[in-house]
């Protein structure tokens, strides 16, 4: 260990680790990070030092000048969603609160902004990156053929896409099997006696609506159901209110819903009480994304349930091993899980 004395008033800076371990400001970084740039020996003298002196690094401590490491404790996240709408939404509070969680952990922050669109998304986070405002970004709401995934790819920008990897490019990415949950509630539907099965869904956009969209026509075509009518919405309460009048006002009214979200499925559920429909024997309902208000209802709705907890802390430990370069690898999350409660039921049989 070098004997180069160290100021011991006030506190302990970057520059103060470099002197006591003879290396770079640059080297401490690397080592503090767990970047490749140095050697075992060096990062093991850098981290005596590190420990020796209590030193807790600051944001600008940790930036490299001149380096496109970025800032090593904040991680963004940009959601094209009207603020009040995402208030409301439980899917996101969740998954932030996971991600925080991990973020907790690391001794780092999220940069949360919200935004119109995809367009002024990725100017967002080309700014971030480019200003070092970031060490790397968690990518939401992937769309198909999303421009996010060549625009930002070509900045550089570290990140991972919630998304299916048809959907993400080079991305590494983390997804939940829609595809098998949308055939797990129609097979439960159809086993229950529903033959009319609706689906009141996400923007039309987005990757996942429309793997459900394709997963739930191919299975009421394998069962010998009826063919399926999906509506697409915003995923706000009133679009979903709208879309289950719209349903149940039909000619053809279907005996069981599934919904994209939570909020539709709730707001579904007084569609049908206005309507003067029994839930769940003129109508069975599905919720996508369990949550306490799933359990709040009368009846209480059966759901997809998913750990959303969970989701995001996976998806951040992942960025964090992108940022890293430790593992570039994908991977699912855990798949969601049929609960049915009091929303589901065999339909009522017509009377003569």
């Amino acid at each position: 260990m070098s004997e180069t004395p160290v100021r011991r008033s006030g506190r302990v800076t970057i520059n103060d680790v470099a002197a006591r371990a003879g290396v770079s400001r640059g080297a401490v970084s690397l080592a503090f990070n767990n970047r490749p740039g140095v050697s075992e020996a060096t990062r093991e003298r850098i981290m005596e030092a590190v420990t020796e002196l209590g030193w807790v690094p600051s944001q600008t401590a940790i930036k490299l000048s001149g380096s496109a490491t970025g800032a090593a404790d904040t991680v963004g996240l940009v959601i094209a969603r009207p603020a009040r709408q995402l208030g409301l939404e439980p899917f996101y509070m969740e998954f932030i609160s996971g991600a925080e969680s991990v973020l907790e952990e690391h001794r780092c922050s999220l940069l949360l902004h919200l935004v119109r669109d995809v367009t002024q998304e990725i100017a967002v986070h080309r700014e971030w990156w480019q200003s070092r405002r970031i060490a790397g970004s968690i990518l939401v709401d992937i769309q198909q053929n999303d421009p996010r995934v060549t625009e930002l790819a070509a900045i550089g920008l570290p990140a991972v896409a919630v998304g299916h990897p048809s959907l993400t490019g080079g991305f590494t990415s983390v997804w939940t099997d829609d595809e098998a949950a949308v055939h797990e509630a129609v097979r439960y539907l159809a086993a229950l006696g529903h033959r009319r099965i609706a689906r009141v869904g996400g923007h039309p956009s987005l990757g996942h609506t429309i793997i459900r969209t394709a997963a739930l026509n191919s299975i009421v075509a394998e069962l010998g159901l009826e063919p399926a009518r999906s509506v697409t919405t915003d995923y706000s309460g009133e679009q979903g209110a709208r879309a289950t009048r719209s349903l149940l006002a039909s000619p053809h009214r279907p005996t069981a819903i599934v919904y994209d979200n939570d909020i539709m499925a709730v707001a579904g559920l007084s569609v049908a009480a206005e309507m003067g429909l029994d839930v769940p024997r003129d109508v069975s309902l599905i919720a996508w994304d369990d949550s306490q208000l799933c359990q709040l209802t009368h009846p209480t709705l059966s759901a997809m349930s998913h750990d959303v907890f969970g989701f995001g802390a996976d998806v951040t430990r992942r960025l964090f091993d992108v940022v890293h370069r430790r593992d570039l690898s994908s991977g699912p999350a855990a798949p969601p899980v049929l609960l049915p409660r009091g929303s589901s039921a065999p339909p009522r049989q017509p009377t003569d």
